[in-house]
């Protein structure tokens, strides 16, 4: 059994769902690679100790910069801020070390281009962690649109949408402050990926953000300035030609995890929420006329990553069980010696969408994305 020593750096609510998943991914997937939970970085000494003991590692440190020379740790998971991104996985990447980094990559675009220049210049192993695009569902959306299922795709909607800002009285907090922690810095980049991953790569879009609840009280009631947007949508067109819809918000009054998509095509059709992530909604316009219709797949064994969790259809599967679906293909990624979908170009080609819609906003009009970012795994 080869073991391989884990470090993670951060230790808030993602730090906490990526050391679960490093406990149990071996045990789940049987994988090749045996993961040790050896180092956890927090911000203080007393902090890491508590969480490191609480998470099964063996150590902690306050400093990312032990955690990352330290000889046991073989590979590392950022779970950090965006604005700390760059600088940890530059320096794993020139001691040779494996990088799954949350989304999204750096705090601009400039740090994604060079996180993914230094990962392919040293032909190191990366990641980026998009995991709702591994829910076994997903997975098999993506198996149905390549095998031509519901024929040659006319028409793709995505949304993320969810209401945790939707009451305007909501306390000004960092999240009101920043374009990088707005909707289209936080939750924007989870839909793109999906619709990259299932249709490919965008080409150009037209959009339009807004910052619907310009003030907010501060913890004595006193307004200040929400600096950032509250939901945005764009008319897109992907390279394939297939039009499209993208909307994101976190306004969305009665949205807890509104990730979802429809998908039309020439033979039939498909329809996911990520509310309801075990199940699938197919149309195929074939057979009586009279008995057609939607028809909802329970996911179960006969699909993608569903088995190693349970053997009972309709059992379901949950949100860390995303996470253990995405250790295991980074740890397999690291024993093949590839990069493993998403990979940090595939993370960059999202931030170019982004880029995109930023200006297309600010000019009113279509805009061309950038033409690099068209290397979508």
């Amino acid at each position: 059994m080869n073991k391989i020593g884990i470090g993670v750096v951060g230790a808030g609510y993602m730090g906490k769902a990526h050391s679960v998943a490093m406990n149990a991914v071996g045990a789940t997937f049987d994988t090749p690679l045996k993961p040790v939970c050896e180092m956890l970085c927090a911000t203080t000494e007393q902090g890491a100790a508590e969480k490191a003991q609480a998470f099964g590692f063996n150590r902690s440190t306050a400093d990312w910069r032990t955690l990352v020379n330290d000889p046991k740790v073989e590979a590392i998971v950022i779970a950090s801020p965006q604005n700390t991104h760059k600088d940890i996985a530059l320096a794993a990447f020139e001691l040779g070390k494996p990088v799954l980094c949350e989304k999204p990559m750096g705090a601009s675009t400039a740090d994604a281009q060079a996180m993914v220049d230094a990962a392919e210049t040293r032909g190191v192993v990366n990641m980026v962690g998009f995991n709702y695009v591994r829910t076994p569902a997903t997975q098999f959306a993506r198996q149905l649109i390549a095998e031509g299922a519901i024929g040659d795709v006319t028409w793709f909607r995505g949304e993320h949408t969810e209401d945790f800002f939707a009451d305007k009285n909501e306390v000004s907090t960092w999240r009101s402050q920043g374009r990088a922690n707005g909707t289209m810095g936080d939750l924007s980049s989870h839909m793109i990926n999906a619709a990259l991953a299932l249709l490919g790569p965008i080409a150009s879009v037209s959009a339009d953000i807004e910052t619907v609840h310009e003030t907010r009280p501060d913890p004595n009631g006193d307004p200040q300035p929400v600096t950032n947007d509250d939901h945005a949508h764009c008319l897109c067109r992907f390279q394939s030609g297939v039009m499209g819809h993208l909307y994101f918000s976190r306004i969305s009054t009665g949205r807890k995890m509104g990730y979802a998509y429809e998908i039309s095509g020439t033979d039939g059709a498909i329809r996911f929420d990520q509310e309801d992530q075990n199940a699938l909604w197919l149309y195929e316009m074939k057979g009586n006329e009279a008995t057609r219709g939607f028809r909802k797949i329970l996911t179960g064994p006969a699909h993608p990553d569903y088995e190693s969790f349970c053997l009972g259809a309709g059992h379901g599967t949950g949100y860390q069980d995303q996470l253990i679906i995405e250790a295991k293909d980074f740890l397999n990624a690291i024993h093949a010696g590839v990069p493993a979908f998403p990979t940090f170009r595939d993370g960059l080609a999202v931030n170019h969408v982004i880029d995109a819609m930023w200006a297309s906003n600010d000019s009113r009009q279509w805009t061309n994305v950038e033409s690099s970012a068209w290397n979508v795994g």
